[in-house]
């Protein structure tokens, strides 16, 4: 029993130091989230706003007016490198993998991009045929918008290629230490986001035309939309470890608590069974 507490309480003594660590990253990583969701969104605003012109025009990109077919879907699928955060990599793919059933359901065609490791070894039981690519980040210690920039460039090639019709990205949303969102959004074709009913509307002319400007702003934009996944994942991987190991620390402070009890009261049956067989000598001699 002795060896059993020695054991949890160093178990207890990582689970703390780890907890430390993440939040120490974590707040330089919520930073770095929150400072980029505004670019993203501002940057989906203006596109969306230049592509509602020039959709449905004969000379819209590709990237905008799609392909023409919904057969082939690649579904690039963002999780964490490392373990030990709860549910956090697993909701993620619980996302995706719901996804990927529900289009094969409908007779289309599943791809996966996988970037991170957790979520490539979760997904590689099922759907290991349908892995056409996985990159690792282990290495990179902080996230960069080349990292981005690599990632799209991979998948605009494939796009070219001809190899998918639809892709949607998928990570997981940071809203609190103990709240991460799982979200899928599409990229490819983009989704223009139709305005309401009651809201101003501007006319803009642009220069050089709308066509000509979505062409190099498309592919910037996913890059971008990349690059925000990748920084709301790395938040909420260390909010998700935080959480996580401050519930191991505390359910290895209680495991403690109660394997001491159990030392204790073993310990003084033992003494009192000892003093018994002491007394019980005496009184024989």
């Amino acid at each position: 029993m002795r060896v059993r507490i020695a054991s949890t309480k160093a178990t207890q003594k990582i689970t703390k130091a780890m907890q430390m660590v993440a939040a120490s990253r974590l707040r330089r990583a919520q930073q770095a989230a929150e400072a980029a969701r505004p670019y993203a969104d501002k940057m989906s605003a203006v596109i969306s706003n230049i592509a509602s012109a020039a959709a449905g025009s004969p000379g819209a990109p590709a990237l905008l007016a799609g392909t023409g077919r919904d057969q082939v879907h690649l579904l690039l699928v963002c999780t964490g490198e490392r373990g030990l955060s709860g549910a956090f990599n697993s909701s993620i793919v619980r996302l995706a993998r719901d996804r990927a059933l529900a289009l094969m359901a409908q007779g289309k065609e599943v791809k996966f991009f996988c970037v991170g490791r957790k979520g490539y070894e979760q997904l590689r039981r099922q759907f290991d045929k349908q892995i056409v690519e996985h990159l690792d980040l282990r290495s990179v210690r902080q996230l960069g918008f080349v990292n981005a920039e690599d990632i799209a460039r991979k998948v605009l090639a494939r796009f070219e290629n001809g190899e998918f019709d639809v892709c949607t990205l998928f990570y997981a949303q940071f809203k609190s230490v103990i709240a991460q969102i799982p979200t899928a959004q599409q990229i490819i074709p983009l989704v223009v986001e139709e305005k309401a009913a009651n809201a101003p509307s501007t006319s803009y002319e642009y220069e050089p035309e709308e066509d000509e400007l979505l062409s190099g702003l498309l592919p910037r934009n996913i890059a971008v939309q990349i690059f925000r996944a990748l920084l709301e994942n790395n938040a909420s991987f260390y909010g998700a470890q935080m959480s996580s190991m401050d519930n191991a620390t505390r359910n290895a402070g209680e495991m403690i608590r109660k394997q001491t009890q159990i030392y204790n009261r073993t310990r003084q049956a033992q003494i009192t069974k000892e003093l018994i067989e002491i007394i019980s000598g005496a009184e024989a001699v």
